[in-house]
């Protein structure tokens, strides 16, 4: 069987502006430019690394997401959300961005500063690094098997076709971290590229691809 691969696309700027504000749970659709970031990244997959379709589609199910995802694979194709790809949730630093949570929270501003990538770090109401962690990788698992069917049953479809994902900047990482044991950027439009040609090892082929577009983000 030939290497497997799959894309993964962070979604494109929202109306909520994330690229300075700090947006997980909240269901924040795109905004133009996020649109247009969107048909840049198909551009750039399909011109510049030869990505023209997809065996699979799949989604956080946010909207910003999902809209991506439309965006990428075309209008027809079937988008599959896997709601274990939701961004973590930032609690009460939903929306705001760094300087308004300093002046809102500042003792668990100084925390987050401190403690954020404990396992045991907890945005404050909001969800803890383990349960986010853990949560993701029930979304991989769940991922490769819909993979692994497909492939048992159409295989020479699936070695054709990569699959794609767009979602959020810390599922993203975490997905990259899992399987491949590298950290991206991931900044919005960004494109990322996974290959195995044995499961369960993956390594990458493009890490934070961003010729078509140059943006920097702190949200999900």
């Amino acid at each position: 069987m030939s290497a497997r691969r799959l894309v993964l696309v962070r979604h494109g700027e929202t109306v909520g502006n994330s690229r300075i504000r700090y947006y997980g749970r909240t269901d924040v659709p795109l905004s133009d430019e996020g649109r247009a970031q969107m048909r840049a990244a198909a551009k750039a997959l399909t011109e510049t690394l030869g990505i023209a379709s997809f065996g699979r589609v799949f989604s956080s199910g946010l909207s910003r997401a999902r809209e991506g995802a439309c965006i990428i694979a075309g209008a027809a194709a079937k988008i599959e959300d896997l709601e274990e790809f939701h961004e973590v949730d930032f609690g009460d630093f939903e929306g705001l961005t760094a300087t308004e949570i300093v002046a809102k929270f500042p003792r668990e501003f100084a925390r987050w500063e401190r403690d954020r990538l404990a396992p045991d770090y907890v945005y404050p109401h909001g969800e803890s690094r383990a349960h986010f962690a853990a949560r993701v990788e029930r979304g991989v698992a769940r991922m490769i098997d819909l993979l692994d069917n497909r492939d048992r049953r159409d295989n020479h479809l699936l070695a054709e076709r990569p699959s794609l994902l767009v979602a959020h900047r810390g599922v993203i990482r975490a997905i990259i971290r899992q399987l491949a044991s590298v950290d991206p950027v991931a900044e919005l439009g960004s494109i990322q590229v996974l290959v195995s040609d044995s499961a369960p090892r993956w390594r990458t082929e493009q890490l934070d691809f961003v010729p078509h577009l140059t943006m920097s983000s702190p949200g999900g």
